[in-house]
């Protein structure tokens, strides 16, 4: 039976949940096409992930478990996925898009001479290979884009698949590595993490995004606490990471983070094309902003024409009323 296989990232001993999208897209597909879904876990602890996965419906899920994988370093992985693929010889192979996701895929392709669709928001199957749709153009196009062939190796936009749990009696399978420290070209220093992003924008089901509009000290207190309300990541436009008055880390658009959450929150933001990018996989967008005219009113589901420092107050003593409520 051919094999739709499917890699899930773990960051911090936790899967993300971007590949749990993925899983269920190729949980479906595999369905539709008689194929089998199979998932592969590349890390130093598997036990604890391999006994969540099994929520999600794979039929087998393959472990690759050394020390080496504690930080993420691509000779290792490249290694420990072309093992795999030579393994499990799947038709598809696929990724969330993620950076390290982005940092692998025409090396792994090259390698496994196999063909390869980067960053796509939707995709299917064909007779022979893998149909998909990208963004492009600062998402203002739509891209229809095909690879024939086996194997398809592809990466997925977070948000673009709802995730479903499927529970299932999955197999565990454990395939043999090895890695020698001697066969690195680079040595892992140090790790810098990102200041002030307190819930990961990527998997954040909230996100609060300051704009332009955020003038002040005062304007990042309010979005801090508003943020802290909803449990929420912090974004931010362009602009304000220019100015300093946000990490570059946490700057959202087509230069900066795409995010997808359940709910975000823009305020300030006047909804540039190159923010509007980065949110468009966003399944309720909230707007605050004074000009009536802000473009990004025209993608808001939700939309509320109003000064910051006179709405914000209101509009968090209300969810803290709510919250005490419940």
């Amino acid at each position: 039976m051919s094999t739709i296989l499917t890699y899930i990232s773990i960051t911090d001993g936790k899967i993300k949940r971007s590949s749990l999208e993925v899983l269920t897209r190729c949980n479906e597909l595999a369905e539709q096409h008689g194929m089998e879904s199979s998932a592969i876990i590349i890390s130093d602890n598997v036990t604890g992930a391999a006994d969540q996965l099994k929520k999600y419906g794979p039929s087998v899920i393959y472990t690759i478990e050394d020390p080496i994988f504690k930080n993420h370093l691509n000779t290792p992985l490249l290694r420990a996925l072309s093992i795999a693929m030579e393994k499990i010889s799947p038709e598809v192979l696929a990724f969330a898009s993620t950076e390290s996701s982005k940092d692998i895929l025409g090396a792994l392709a090259a390698n496994r001479k196999a063909a390869s669709l980067a960053d796509v928001s939707e995709f299917e199957l064909t007779g022979n290979g893998v149909k998909a749709k990208r963004p492009v153009m600062a998402s203002k196009i739509i891209s229809s884009v095909e690879a024939t062939g086996s194997p398809v190796i592809l990466t997925v936009r977070s948000g673009s698949y709802d995730l479903v749990e499927k529970p299932a009696d999955s197999k565990v399978e454990e395939i043999p590595f090895s890695f020698s420290d001697s066969d690195l070209n680079i040595t892992l220093k140090e790790i810098i993490s990102a200041t002030g992003d307190k819930v990961d924008l990527s998997e954040a089901e909230t996100v609060v995004a300051a704009g332009r509009g955020v003038k002040d000290e005062e304007g990042r207190k309010l979005i801090d606490e508003l943020a802290t309300v909803l449990n929420a990541g912090i974004g931010a436009s362009r602009a304000l990471t220019e100015a300093g008055d946000y990490d570059p880390s946490l700057q959202i658009g087509q230069t900066g983070k795409v995010v997808s959450p359940q709910l975000y929150i823009g305020i300030g933001i006047s909804g540039a094309i190159q923010h509007v990018a980065g949110i468009t996989n966003s399944k309720v967008i909230v707007a605050i902003n004074k000009d009536p005219d802000a473009p990004i009113f025209e993608i808001a589901d939700y939309g509320l024409v109003g000064d910051l420092y006179k709405v914000l107050p209101l509009f968090i003593e209300e969810l803290k009323k709510v919250k005490r409520e419940t």
